[in-house]
């Protein structure tokens, strides 16, 4: 077995692997991937061609698929022609799969000692019955990406406050400029928003349980989050026709500084920079208080690695979610110029990277409230999908709030 470059953390790895290693690696390893954009791409084929060369009797074949697409295609490939390995993601969009048996049990590798602790922070994420249904690749911070040299053009100072965080808006409209694009095509951005304000407005543990169908929509405190919302729509804060543009396509009115700010994940980092965004012009900002008398939660949405229950190949499947979570390949893959994300486990580092060491410091230090997963991560999918087209109609027409939260109440009454 090729062992990976002579690091302490590439040691540690190869001696994890000794006992797949012992009983060679042989067949063919087929893996289903997500992971389409150019950067995450290049790292999921860069970790197949690595792992093929470590088993020089093992066939790692991989297919990579629209990420949408994936999203539809995922049930039908899993119970029909399971490849051994697939991306998803992790907490409640985990559940439909495993309830449906799609999903292996692998609380074994989290038995592992390697694992158990190096990856423990991540445990939860990944636990559904008291039972481990795969392994974290990657997290990121969500947050407010923004032109620095806009705000330094406008004298805008990052804000802290709600108070700011709406001045500061109408500095920016009063430019001529959007404070902020968004692409609402696929709905779960509109989600980050709705997850932003609600966590700023009425907490973690309110968010959890409103998620967990424990709290009607109708609820006041569910009125007041849009409430604060509309508040920014009514300003005209976001970019037009927002509902037209999938999250890509938002991003060149943030290039082009017709708007200022994107409310997003750490993967939309390395497409602005690559439409030439320099150090000076991009910086990041945690989401503003909105109420003093809440604290600070994230979100910070992990992706996964799971084997199907069909897997022909689960021994070699095993040995390449150890590789995927190994200390040397966590620190490779999630590096800046790579996902430019978190790594999982403990032993690795973070990449000097002004938006992963912002992303880092706010996740280790300044979220005392809480990490969600996301909106269409944290409720069931079914009470996601409808939520989300209602949050991406306000959006639209605010004047329907009534008719949505009506409309989000029965689907609550009937998911759960």
């Amino acid at each position: 077995m090729k062992t990976l470059k002579g690091t302490v953390a590439g040691l540690a790895l190869s001696l994890g692997l000794a006992t797949a290693a012992q009983a060679e690696l042989s067949g063919t390893l087929k893996i289903f991937s997500d992971m389409s954009n150019p950067a995450p791409r290049a790292v999921m084929e860069q970790m197949a061609e690595e792992f093929d060369a470590m088993h020089p009797d093992l066939s790692v074949e991989l297919t990579v698929i629209d990420r949408e697409a994936y999203k539809t295609q995922i049930r039908n490939f899993l119970s029909a022609n399971p490849p051994d390995v697939a991306n998803w993601y992790a907490a409640n969009r985990m559940r439909p799969y495993v309830s449906a048996g799609l999903f292996e049990d692998i609380s074994d590798l989290w038995a592992e000692p390697e694992i158990a602790d190096a990856l423990a922070s991540t445990k939860g994420a990944m636990t559904l019955d008291g039972k481990q249904w795969g392994v974290p690749y990657t997290y990121y911070q969500w947050g407010v990406y923004y032109r620095e040299d806009i705000y330094n053009e406008l004298g805008l100072e990052e804000p802290k406050d709600w108070a700011t965080f709406k001045s500061n808006c109408q500095k920016i409209l009063d430019s001529g400029r959007k404070c902020f694009t968004i692409g609402t095509k696929f709905l779960w951005t509109a989600g980050g928003w709705f997850d932003y304000l609600n966590m700023r407005t009425n907490g973690y543990d309110f968010h959890m349980a409103l998620t967990n169908g424990e709290v009607a929509w109708t609820d006041d405190r569910v009125k007041q989050t849009f409430a604060n919302w509309r508040e920014l729509i009514d300003m005209g804060a976001f970019i037009d026709n927002h509902q037209s543009y999938s999250w890509q396509e938002a991003l060149p009115f943030m290039v082009k500084g017709e708007a200022a700010a994107y409310l997003m994940g750490n993967f939309a980092v390395a497409p602005l920079r690559e439409a030439g965004l320099g150090t000076d012009q991009l910086d990041f900002y945690q989401f503003p208080s909105i109420n003093p008398d809440v604290e600070l939660a994230e979100d910070a949405p992990t992706d996964t690695f799971h084997i199907p229950s069909g897997a022909q190949n689960k021994e070699a499947a095993r040995a390449f979610l150890r590789f995927v979570v190994s200390a040397d390949n966590q620190t490779k893959i999630n590096g800046g110029a790579a996902l430019g994300q978190l790594p999982v486990n403990s032993g690795s580092s973070v990449d000097d990277d002004e938006m992963l060491n912002q992303g880092f410091e706010m996740l280790s230090s300044n979220s005392p409230g809480g990490i969600a997963q996301f909106f269409d991560r944290d409720a069931p999918a079914e009470m996601a999908s409808v939520a989300m087209e209602g949050f991406q109609e306000f959006m639209v027409f605010p004047d329907n709030l009534d008719d949505i939260l009506n409309r989000l109440e029965k689907a609550r009454e009937r998911v759960y």
